[in-house]
C-alpha cells in the first residue's frame, strides 16, 4: 500500500530539550491518525515536523510538496468572506503577481459544497460561530488540491454540537479513503471515531503507535493523562459506538471514604 505521509527515527531537539525521540510510523494512503498526549507534550511540534515548517533534528520524513493545513485558530482574515478565505488555499498553484482564475474559484466554491458550507459563501468569516469557521478552514485545506489534511486539536474550542458538526464532515473523508488525515486532540473519543491509527506522547518520552483501536486502551489513555479512565461501548438505535469517560476526582473520593472529613462546628457562642 502507498505510504503518503512517515516519520523515521524522527527526533527533534529545541533550546537544548529533546521533545520527542526515535519516532517512527508510516500511514498509509486513506487512512486517519490520531496524535495524544497531554498537554506540552509536543504533539504540534510533531505535526509542524510532518508539515516541513520544524527542522528535525535527526531522521528523516515524507509528506508531498503541499499539504491541507487546519490550525486550532484563524487570526484575522475575519472581514474576508468566506470564499476568498477558501481560495486562499490556491495561491500555491499561482504563478507570481498572477490572480486566481474562474477556475481557482469554482474550486473553492466546490471545497466549501463538498463541506455543506456553500451557504457561507458570501458571508463575512468573522460572523461565523467557531464550528462554522473550522469548517471553512477544512473546506480551504480541500481546496489546496492536496491528497494529505494536517489538523491540530480542531475541537478543542467547540460546542458539542460544533465538535459533532465538525467530526461528522471528517467521518465522511474517512469513509470515502480519498484523504490521508493527521490530526492532534485531547479527546480519546474523538481518536476512536475517526482514526484508524492512534500515536500516543506519553509524559515520559515514550511513543506508543498502532491500530487505534489497540492503543486506546483503558490502561493506556489512564497512563497517558494520569487520570483514571473507563472505555465504554454504547449502542443507540442499532448503532454502536465507544465512549471514553474520565473519572475526576477518583483518588480523592477514595482518600475520603478511608479518613472522612469531620463537619466544621461551631464556636460556643453559637456562631
Amino acid at each position: 500500500m502507498t505510504c503518503d505521509v512517515s516519520l523515521t527515527n524522527a527526533k527533534v531537539v529545541l533550546g537544548g530539550n529533546t521533545i520527542f525521540d526515535n519516532v517512527s510510523f508510516d500511514l498509509p494512503r486513506g487512512e486517519t491518525m490520531a496524535i495524544l498526549g497531554p498537554n506540552g507534550r509536543g504533539k504540534t511540534t510533531m505535526l509542524k515536523a510532518i508539515l516541513g515548517t520544524q527542522k528535525l533534528s535527526q531522521g528523516s520524513r515524507l509528506a508531498p510538496k503541499t499539504i491541507g493545513y487546519v490550525p486550532q485558530h484563524q487570526q484575522g482574515s475575519e472581514n474576508h468572506s468566506c470564499l476568498d478565505m477558501v481560495l486562499m488555499a490556491r495561491a500555491a498553484q499561482l504563478s507570481m503577481f498572477s490572480l486566481p482564475s474562474s477556475k481557482d474559484r469554482k474550486i473553492a466554491y466546490e471545497a466549501l459544497e463538498w463541506v455543506r458550507a456553500e451557504k457561507y459563501a458570501d458571508r463575512l468569516f468573522g460572523t461565523l460561530s467557531g464550528g462554522e469557521r473550522q469548517i471553512v478552514l477544512l473546506a480551504r485545506a480541500l481546496a489546496t488540491g492536496s491528497d494529505v489534511l494536517i489538523l491540530d486539536e480542531p475541537a478543542s474550542a467547540l460546542d458539542l454540537a460544533n465538535q459533532d458538526l465538525l467530526l461528522g464532515t471528517l467521518y465522511q473523508l474517512r469513509q470515502q479513503r480519498s484523504h490521508t488525515i493527521l490530526f492532534t486532540t485531547h479527546h480519546p473519543q474523538h481518536a476512536l471515531y475517526l482514526a484508524n491509527k492512534a500515536l500516543l506522547m506519553h509524559a515520559d518520552d515514550a511513543i506508543a503507535f498502532g491500530d487505534a483501536d489497540d492503543v486506546l486502551t483503558e490502561a493506556e489513555l489512564t497512563k497517558l493523562y494520569n487520570v483514571p479512565l473507563r472505555r465504554l461501548a454504547v449502542q443507540i438505535d442499532g448503532v454502536q459506538q465507544h465512549a471514553v469517560c474520565p473519572i475526576f476526582g477518583l483518588r480523592e473520593l477514595q482518600q475520603l471514604a478511608i479518613n472522612p472529613i469531620s463537619p466544621i462546628k461551631g464556636n460556643s457562642n453559637g456562631e
